[in-house]
């Protein structure tokens, strides 16, 4: 479990326009109405084995329980730890000349699953060609890169008392920490909450981190973070951007 935030380091790429244009149609039909498959208020999903979208926020953003109504929180560029605001897109609803209007995104909030929809004007995607396994029965996490396994390394988990939560998450946010610190040589940050720890600062935030323990790697034995090698965490660095979706799975 991260207690505080440590040095924060940014990886940098290439941004996409501000709302992508599906190319089963770029012209709007003489009715108005969008031709060639694409119809205004259909929904079109962002995620594939081979690649997925990050979301950077580059200013104030509304979040709604759907496209323009029900609002349930806003995001401004940074985060409370000083570092870039990272959503992951999961769908987009589709407006005139098949141009997204809305984005379906994940939230880093609690209680831990929630998605709410942005103004597809209000941000950027990113392209994301990685995902992360985690399981925890086998005490392994993989890798893909566009499908294929690049890295399955052994970890260590949460306690019965503290268990790693499960579900569908995102790394919205890294750190470096000194190598032979707790957390190893960084903590990359995901949008998972610890489910039990309710008094824990930030709420109780989930990592995948390096440590200075490496024996104990295979064991149920942290706060609910996943903690791997330092070699291992290096490694992730390089190819788990924020962005990048993460499935912890049992």
């Amino acid at each position: 479990m991260l207690r505080s935030p440590m040095t924060a380091t940014v990886a940098t790429a290439c941004l996409l326009g501000a709302a992508l244009i599906f190319p089963t149609s770029l012209q709007a039909s003489p009715s108005g109405r969008t031709a060639n498959g694409c119809s205004a208020g259909a929904t079109k999903t962002l995620v594939s084995a081979q690649r997925t979208y990050a979301v950077d926020v580059p200013g104030v953003v509304r979040v709604y329980r759907k496209p323009g109504r029900g609002f349930v929180t806003r995001f401004g560029p940074v985060n409370v730890n000083g570092v870039p605001t990272v959503l992951a897109a999961l769908d987009a609803v589709i407006g005139a000349r098949c141009k997204a209007t809305w984005y379906r995104v994940m939230l880093p909030l609690k209680p831990n699953g929630q998605t709410g929809y942005v103004r597809a004007r209000s941000v950027r995607l990113r392209p994301v060609r990685t995902r992360v396994v985690v399981d925890l029965s086998t005490r392994r996490l993989t890798v893909f890169d566009r499908g294929k396994r690049v890295l399955s390394a052994k970890v260590a988990i949460g306690t019965k008392a503290t268990p790693t939560p499960v579900g569908r998450f995102y790394v919205n946010q890294r750190f470096r920490d000194n190598p032979s610190g707790v957390y190893g040589w960084a903590a990359i940050g995901i949008s998972a909450y610890s489910e039990v720890l309710h008094g824990w600062p930030q709420g109780g935030p989930v990592a995948i981190h390096g440590t200075n323990r490496p024996s104990l790697l295979g064991m149920a034995v942290s706060n609910g973070c996943v903690r791997v090698s330092n070699a291992t965490v290096k490694r992730l660095w390089r190819l788990a951007p924020t962005g990048t979706q993460v499935l912890v799975q049992v």
